[in-house]
Order: C-alpha cells, then sequence, then structure tokens
C-alpha cells in the first residue's frame, strides 16, 4: 500500500469519526434539552434537579454544564428554542385576530409543557425574558395599531391592552391558569365549543356587536 493511499485512508477515517462525534454531541444536547422540558416546565427554575436531568438524558451531569454552564442558561436556552417554535407556527394577523385566538388556544392545549415553562420564568423571574419575546410584543402592538388605522380593528381599546386580552383568552383554559380547568374540570370537555367561544368573544373585543351596528 503506498504511503498516498494510506494517508487518504487515514483523512478519511478521521473525518468520519469526527463527524460521529459531533453527531454524538449534538444528540446528547438535544437529550438534555428534552429531559429539561420536562424537569423545568413540572418544578421550576429553583425546583429543577440537575441530577434528575442527567439522569433522564441519559448522560453525565458534567455534561450539562460543559454544554449550558448553568441551570439558568439550561432554562433560558429552552425557553428561546420553543419560543422560537412558536413564532414560526403562529404568525400574527392583525386582519384575522379570531383566527389567531384560535389557533393561539389549540396550541396552548397541545403544549401544555411549555405554557408550565412560561408560568414559572414568569414566577420566579430567576433568568431574564428573551430580547426576542419583547421584539415580537412589541411588533405585534405596532400591527394592531396599524390595523386600528386602516378600520379593520376598533379603538375602543389600546393596542397593547387586545393583544393581552386576546392572548389571556386563548390561553385560559390551559392546565397551569388558575381560573381555567382546575376551578371548572368540565370546561374543556368540549373543544370545539371552546375554540367558538373563544373566537366569538375577540371578535366582539376587537370589532365590537357588527350586527347591532348594521341595524
Amino acid at each position: 500500500m503506498s504511503n498516498d493511499t494510506m494517508c487518504s485512508r487515514y483523512y478519511t477515517q478521521n473525518v468520519e469519526g469526527e463527524d460521529d462525534l459531533m453527531r454524538n454531541a449534538e444528540a446528547t444536547r438535544e437529550r438534555i434539552l428534552d429531559a429539561a422540558m420536562a424537569e423545568f416546565s413540572a418544578y421550576g427554575i429553583a425546583g429543577a434537579r440537575v441530577d434528575r436531568i442527567a439522569k433522564t438524558a441519559g448522560c453525565n451531569k458534567n455534561m450539562i454544564y460543559i454544554y449550558f454552564d448553568n441551570k439558568e442558561t439550561l432554562f433560558s436556552t429552552i425557553l428561546q428554542k420553543h419560543l422560537t417554535r412558536v413564532y414560526e407556527e403562529l404568525p400574527f394577523t392583525p386582519d384575522d385576530l379570531p383566527g389567531y385566538a384560535t389557533r393561539v388556544f389549540n396550541f396552548a392545549m397541545t403544549n401544555p409543557d411549555l405554557i408550565r415553562l412560561m408560568a414559572w420564568s414568569s414566577l420566579e423571574q430567576k433568568t431574564e425574558s428573551p430580547a426576542e419575546r419583547g421584539t415580537i410584543h412589541d411588533l405585534k402592538v405596532a400591527a394592531l395599531l396599524q390595523a386600528q388605522n386602516a378600520g379593520q380593528v376598533n379603538k375602543t381599546f389600546a393596542p397593547g391592552f387586545l393583544l393581552t386580552a386576546i392572548m389571556a383568552l386563548a390561553t385560559a383554559w390551559t392546565a397551569s391558569n388558575p381560573f381555567g380547568p382546575s376551578l371548572d374540570p368540565d370546561s374543556t370537555k368540549n373543544p370545539d365549543e371552546l375554540r367558538n367561544s373563544i373566537a366569538e368573544a375577540v371578535k366582539l373585543i376587537t370589532q365590537g356587536d357588527t350586527e347591532k351596528h348594521e341595524q
């Protein structure tokens, strides 16, 4: 075997080995994120235990500190990751606010872990809210103001109030909400009726009673 052939084979094996290491590292990182999502949504930042996260992820807990430095950074990374998914999957539609509210409702009801994660973030305030979250909020408020000026949304309420009211209505029946199913367990037995009621409520808040005005 020539030296060139040996060098080529060594290089190929080396590259493949590095690729395997990178894939394994990324897989470990994702397992940590998945395990931490379940841990944080159940216990919050203060109650979460790195030992439990490592055990669930099937890795040494030192790996968690190598990837994320500390528990707070791990929490922030998870929150940002899932909020980015929210922004991608739920585009804001100021020209169809009832439709937007129902999409938020559907997402919230099928992603209870994320809603609990956001609740823990607000309650504990041990980490800074992702900067992108504030930026997205401001963009939505600006879009609502533009829709009001264009006559698509009534001006009874300020755009910031409207956005908060819409989000509150759309997420009110999640398990972590103190005024939702915890007080009325039967309220979520008919999600279609609930979804329609939310859409109608948002329509009344943002457009008023159009039938009454037409009369």
